[in-house]
């Protein structure tokens, strides 16, 4: 996948979309998703328990798909694709139009 955790995207189509850099909290990689901070909140029903005695409507992010984000670059200041290259002998994501290392 062309993000990990704790990097910053932005939202290219969709709902969500802007220029507004958000965080990326979890990706999963079996379904191609990942899950944004402030985007795709939905309710979730919880039922009353012991950890949780409140019980009710909690709201929560839920997974997009990683094809609508793109890593957010300071150096160029918006999205940008990606591409691997070896340097000293290891795999770096760096920006397509401005260099720009993410590892």
């Amino acid at each position: 996948m062309h993000v990990k955790k704790g990097d910053k995207v932005v939202v290219i189509s969709g709902a969500y979309a802007s220029d507004e850099p958000h965080e990326v909290l979890q990706v999963l990689p079996a379904t191609g998703k990942v899950v944004v901070q402030g985007v795709n909140l939905r309710w979730k029903h919880t039922r009353r328990t012991q950890q949780s005695p409140q019980g009710g409507r909690v709201q929560r992010e839920f997974p997009i798909p990683a094809a609508k984000v793109l890593l957010w670059s300071e150096k160029a200041g918006k999205g940008v694709r990606t591409r691997s290259q070896l340097v000293d002998g290891k795999r770096v994501r760096v920006g397509v139009p401005c260099g720009t290392r993410f590892d």
